[in-house]
């Protein structure tokens, strides 16, 4: 059974930096994805970044730059360094990973960052950024 655990969040002001952590339990492909996404009040989910087992990673527009997803396999965790936070990036962050496994060379970016390309998700760590 696949288990994702996120820890990490925060109230931080903005400008200031986070890193948020993922424990991915059970989950054992060869070639996998794994991913975080967010999710504000009143809003829908959206996807943050992924990263594939060949290392390749994908990053949503509004946090490009100033966030970086890593994965430490020995430890099977997974990580969100955020920097530059705003008071936009308030959300709940999920971590996320795909049933099927790693996305095809040719998969578009919007396709990688879709909730419906995940199948297993955590319950969440709350981040707040105030002004």
């Amino acid at each position: 059974q696949v288990q994702l655990v996120e820890s990490g969040g925060a109230s931080v002001q903005a400008g200031g930096s986070l890193t948020l952590s993922c424990g991915v339990y059970g989950y054992s492909y060869s070639r996998y994805c794994v991913a975080w996404f967010r999710q504000a009040p009143g809003k829908e989910r959206e996807g943050v970044a992924t990263i594939d087992s060949d290392g390749t990673t994908t990053y949503a527009g509004s946090v490009k730059g100033r966030f970086t997803i890593s994965q430490d396999n020995p430890k099977n965790t997974l990580y969100l360094q955020m920097n530059g936070l705003k008071p936009e990036d308030t959300a709940m962050y999920y971590c996320a990973a795909r049933q099927s496994g790693r996305f095809s060379t040719y998969s578009s970016t919007s396709y990688r960052l879709a909730p419906y390309s995940y199948n297993y998700w955590g319950q969440g760590t709350q981040v707040t950024v105030s002004s």
